[in-house]
């Protein structure tokens, strides 16, 4: 029987549900405690990189509702609110992420900038240096920069 190390590099499924299954037996001594630490650290990595990715789309569809009001739409509409209610949940089910917040917000503004700037075709000294939303506004629903929409007349 291949060792547990050894189904981890050759079939990752296979190991989670042996290791899953030594968990229940409560059969420690057989854990692969390494690549546990290892895979249960990459789970908290994911989700703060969930947040930095939604966090990114979210800011970059502000700018581009803020900074390109004539073409405003629907689908821009759209994704700012989902990308609103997605991290609402994920800060509802990871409440530590608020302590991230900051960090996650930096970061994840500089890369919503390249995107806009692609996006737009707007230079990036076109928009400001530092995120120029707070944090209750970007989670506000009733928050949308720039000059009012007909769009939001449905919301």
């Amino acid at each position: 029987m291949p060792s547990s190390n050894q189904v981890y590099e050759q079939d990752f499924h296979a190991w989670t549900k042996l290791q899953s299954n030594l968990l229940e037996q409560k059969q420690w001594e057989q854990l692969d405690i390494a690549n546990l630490i290892e895979e249960i650290e990459s789970l908290g990595r994911q989700q703060q990189q969930e947040l930095r990715n939604r966090l990114s789309i979210l800011l970059g569809h502000l700018l581009r509702w803020e900074y390109q009001p004539k073409k405003r739409s629907h689908s821009w509409l759209s994704t700012i609110r989902i990308q609103r209610l997605d991290i609402a949940d994920l800060l509802l089910d990871n409440p530590s992420f608020k302590a991230y917040f900051s960090e996650a917000l930096t970061k994840a503004y500089r890369r919503a900038l390249a995107l806009v700037t692609a996006e737009t075709e707007l230079p990036l000294s076109f928009f400001p240096v530092v995120c120029p939303y707070e944090f209750s506004q970007i989670l506000d629903d009733h928050f949308y920069p720039g000059e009012p929409s007909h769009l939001l007349s449905d919301h």
